[in-house]
């Protein structure tokens, strides 16, 4: 097992809400509440952010803040490909569209390997500018990872300047797609629009919802999952606070969606898949304590599951 190192981005231009950029800080005071060291306990870096540029004026309703977003998922991934051979990143992030920026350095790193995504959202962000409600770019990184824009469910207009960071952000640290479809598993996703849909039946995603989960066995659906993904070399994990349920954890992230997994679970589909022996790096984003009506309680759910999978990582597998 590599030392663990800790990959601090706090960065939130990506989200729809402003906060998620605290949620880091959020989850380091739910440590020191509950008379933790973790902080302490592993060398960290922390990657320089853009998050004034929420005073700038949009220039794209479809994308917005695309050219900034472009330059923070550049800065994330080479802090991942930089550390990712040497150490073990657990990356820390406020809005979502960071994920590209992991998976371009992961894939920078290995670019001969097949990288394996699990996907743990309530969200399939799986648009593009040509597809997006809401131009928010957290709801785009696999999009962009896929190299994918879904022009067969093409909604929007967008302009050439928009056009040439998308094409930038999709070559961002390995130039093409990063990971194949039949390379991306989902858990929890349950708040799609039609495009998503469409997409996600038109390249065979798979997406093992929380119904199925608990129906047919989690631990058989986490096996299944690893089958399906059994050629892929490494594996990232990717945690999106969001998959649980926010009734019964806290509304603490930017777009909380009812009928989720609990902590419990979620840290039982991580551990599993650590035991694999091949996760590369784990992330964690969407904690937003601006939006948490039950204290700090987001970020303390957030920092029990990453103190848990954290204790399987550095245990030594049999």
């Amino acid at each position: 097992m590599k030392p663990i190192k800790l990959i601090k981005n706090r960065s939130d231009i990506g989200a729809g809400t402003r906060g998620s950029d605290m949620g880091i800080d959020a989850i380091e005071i739910a440590a020191i509440n509950q008379g933790s060291d973790y902080f302490n306990q592993f060398p960290f870096e922390d990657i320089k952010t853009h998050n004034e540029s929420i005073y700038d004026k949009n220039r794209s309703t479809v994308a917005k803040r695309i050219e900034h977003v472009v330059e923070q998922c550049v800065r994330v991934s080479n802090a991942v490909q930089k550390n990712v051979k040497d150490y073990f990143p657990i990356v820390l992030s406020g809005d979502h569209s960071s994920a590209l920026g992991t998976i371009s350095g992961i894939k920078a790193a290995f670019p001969e390997q097949n990288v394996g995504v699990i996907w743990i959202d309530a969200h399939a962000d799986l648009h593009s500018p040509y597809t997006s409600p809401s131009g928010n770019i957290h709801g785009m990184p696999l999009a962009a990872a896929l190299a994918n824009d879904n022009l067969e469910a093409k909604t929007n207009a967008v302009d050439l300047a928009t056009q040439k960071y998308w094409e930038e952000m999709k070559q961002i640290g390995y130039k093409g797609p990063k990971i194949k479809p039949e390379n991306l598993v989902y858990f929890g996703v349950r708040d799609t629009e039609e495009a998503e849909d469409q997409q996600m039946l038109r390249l065979s995603i798979r997406n093992y919802k929380v119904d199925e989960v608990r129906y047919r066995g989690l631990e058989k659906c986490v096996a299944e999952a690893l089958v399906h993904l059994s050629h892929c070399e490494v594996l990232y994990i990717s945690f999106d606070v969001d998959a649980m349920d926010c009734d019964l954890i806290s509304f603490g992230t930017g777009t909380p969606v009812s009928r989720g997994f609990d902590q419990y679970e979620i840290i039982a589909i991580i551990d599993q898949i650590i035991k694999t022996k091949k996760v590369v790096c784990i992330e964690v984003v969407e904690v937003n304590p601006l939006l948490d009506t039950k204290g700090n309680k987001m970020a303390e759910t957030a920092f029990e599951v990453l103190e848990a999978i954290t204790s399987t990582l550095v245990l030594p597998i049999e």
